[in-house]
């Protein structure tokens, strides 16, 4: 059954009670004063709902390097937060990789989100990238790299919708075998729209001997237009119906952010449903919504349980 379809997504609040949720939550660096407040309120938010892990991301062709580097140390220094570094190895050797592992495992980091990355010589739509020779040709060879590195704990990426640039699920779901053989230990998923796609792709997983968990990776959004450039450049869709969600609310914002809340709630209460439990979040760095999705799977802050006992 589709997530399209309204009979399915409302979950009784009994069926939440007395389950475990893991969350885990990513950000990207900043750039500027005003984006960088914006961030650390974020952070401190969802560092209430005291999540399994922070992710932080790393830029094409490692492009936001030092900006990555220093946000991580200040939310290691400055909160409680159990931190993933995302690392890539597009465009670079494997001494520029290998020294910036050094480099975060100095700052404490245990915890790599390992992937590939973009390359930026070039766009995933004209299939116009070359691997640096000298470097990690892919993830799993970078995974394996991190691992003779030192035991880290290592998150790689799945694609329910197949990688842009894989041929086929088969080429796709063998380098997710290679990551794992390599030593990963979860995966987390590209955003979706469509449970079942999420689900179907569990079970080609599964039939192909990977038993590690796949995180479903979710994006609350307000902004059809946005999300719909970055599932094209990612090779996510965007169902018809989504789009109609968001039709006529181009200038109503108060409207599309409640639309929005509405929508990815509606997409985890299902996928709950279906027995997941562990969740990924994409923030983009804005934690309103996260935070409420949140909220309704039952998770509470410091906070608000002290102002209720309080009441």
């Amino acid at each position: 059954m589709s997530l399209s379809s309204p009979s399915n997504i409302i979950l009784p609040r009994r069926a939440l009670k007395g389950r475990d949720f893991n969350v885990s939550f990513e950000f990207f660096p900043t750039s500027s004063d005003a984006a960088e407040e914006s961030l650390w309120k974020s952070v401190r938010r969802l560092e209430s709902l005291k999540p399994s892990f922070v992710s932080i991301t790393y830029g094409a062709g490692g492009s936001t390097r030092e900006r990555t580097h220093k946000t991580i140390s200040k939310i290691i220094a400055e909160t409680d937060l159990k931190v993933a570094a995302h690392l890539t190895c597009a465009d670079a050797t494997k001494e520029e990789v290998d020294s910036v592992i050094r480099d975060y495992w100095r700052a404490g980091i245990r915890h790599f989100v390992a992937l590939r990355g973009d390359s930026q010589q070039a766009n995933l739509s004209t299939r116009g990238y070359q691997d640096n020779p000298d470097g990690y040709q892919n993830g799993a060879e970078l995974v394996a790299g991190l691992k003779a590195f030192a035991d880290f704990d290592i998150t790689v990426s799945a694609y329910p919708e197949k990688h842009p640039m894989s041929p086929d699920f088969a080429v796709d779901i063998e380098l997710l075998k290679r990551k794992v053989d390599n030593g990963a230990t979860r995966a987390i998923t590209q955003f979706f729209f469509d449970n079942d796609v999420y689900e179907a792709y569990v079970e080609r997983v599964r039939r192909a001997g990977i038993f590690i968990p796949i995180i479903p990776g979710i994006l609350p959004f307000h902004d059809m237009t946005k999300l719909q450039n970055i599932a094209r450049r990612c090779g996510a869709s965007v169902p018809d119906w989504l789009s109609e969600r968001f039709e006529g609310l181009e200038n109503d914002q108060t409207t599309r952010n409640l639309v929005g809340c509405a929508v990815a709630s509606e997409q985890v209460m299902d996928l709950v449903g279906r027995g997941v439990s562990d969740f990924h979040f994409y923030t983009m760095n804005q934690a309103d919504l996260v935070y409420a999705i949140c909220h309704q799977l039952g998770m509470r802050s410091v906070e608000s349980l002290r102002a209720s006992k309080a009441a």
